[in-house]
């Protein structure tokens, strides 16, 4: 048995001649950019926010800085904002997988 090679990797145009140059990608992309500046961003904002806050709820007493508070309170805020959007993008495919069952269905 006689094992063939691939033809040469690369681009082609019309009628097998050479196609345009493949383009390049030079820079940082906006991903990277993002989240160089987010993590700056939050840098300063934990340096700025350095007090100490004193939390009393019922029988519990405890210390936080303030940073870290904000920080926790925004990520559950975050996580149940997410969740409510799960829940409501799942009620409406259930809503219309029924319709669809009940189009059907006439």
């Amino acid at each position: 048995m006689v094992q063939q090679s691939p033809p040469p990797a690369g681009p082609t145009g019309p009628a097998g001649g050479p196609g345009p140059a493949p383009a390049t990608k030079s820079g940082l992309s906006a991903g990277v950019v993002s989240t160089l500046l987010g993590g700056g961003l939050l840098v300063v904002f934990i340096v700025q926010n350095r007090n100490d806050v004193r939390f009393d709820f019922l029988w519990w007493g405890f210390t936080w800085p303030l940073w870290l508070y904000t920080i926790v309170t925004a990520t559950l805020g975050a996580v149940v904002w997410i969740g409510l959007g799960i829940l409501r993008r799942h009620r409406r495919r259930v809503a219309r997988r029924a319709a669809r069952r009940d189009e059907f269905d006439d």
